[in-house]
């Protein structure tokens, strides 16, 4: 179990500054390079503007300054999880030191700005509309609670989802010498399948911690 769970380590044997991994897509394909866009390019400044307009329509015309943020909060996640996708690269969105690094930050920032500048406003929402008032303490509590593990719950579920993915891949491989020859291509039919999943989670948890995000910062 000690040598299953030690490919989560943020370092391993054969590369040893694996947490440059952050970086390496914005190092190795500069847009300055390009004269003319590539259909990349183009693919990826569509993808943006999307999610400038997705963006801008949960926070408001008010707030459109923040979707520049955001975009590039998914922009950061989604380069890290793909090249945890690569063989000897630490996969970096699947320790907790990386995911509340962005996290945290952010729901602290949220509150602070909150608290001191519409505290009547943060105030009425511990308290959902039609509560009876019997439950209004309770509620209270309740809110209270919920608001305070946003940043745990951004961080872990962005984790767990990475890991799980890699761990069933770790599994299956280390069973390929085991098997035999006929059943090898099952293997690897099912490695390729687990491969094109895990893709598509790198893709879903980005959006999905960007779009977390950007709720909780349209609700202050």
């Amino acid at each position: 179990m000690n040598n299953l769970f030690s490919t989560f380590d943020p370092s391993t044997q054969i590369l040893s500054m694996n947490w440059m991994s952050i970086i390496l897509p914005i190092i190795m394909i500069p847009s300055s390079y390009w004269i003319i866009q590539s259909r990349i390019n183009k693919l990826w400044n569509l993808i943006i503007l999307n999610l400038h307009k997705e963006f801008k329509l949960l926070m408001g015309k008010s707030n459109t300054g923040m979707t520049l943020m955001m975009i590039s909060l998914f922009t950061t996640i989604l380069a890290t999880n793909f090249m945890g996708l690569f063989p000897y690269i630490f996969t970096t969105s699947s320790h907790l030191c990386f995911t509340l690094t962005l996290a945290l930050p952010l729901w602290i920032s949220f509150m602070i700005y909150g608290w001191f500048n519409k505290t009547i406003h943060m105030l009425s929402h511990l308290v959902p509309q039609g509560t009876p008032a019997a439950l209004m303490s309770f509620m209270v509590c309740i809110e209270t609670v919920s608001n305070c593990i946003r940043p745990g719950t951004l961080a872990i579920r962005l984790t767990a989802n990475m890991i799980a993915g890699h761990l069933l891949l770790t599994l299956l491989g280390n069973t390929g010498p085991l098997m035999n020859t006929s059943m090898v291509s099952i293997l690897i039919i099912t490695q390729i399948m687990l491969l094109i999943l895990e893709s598509a989670v790198a893709i879903i948890q980005s959006y999905v911690f960007a779009v977390l995000s950007t709720l909780y910062f349209s609700e202050i």
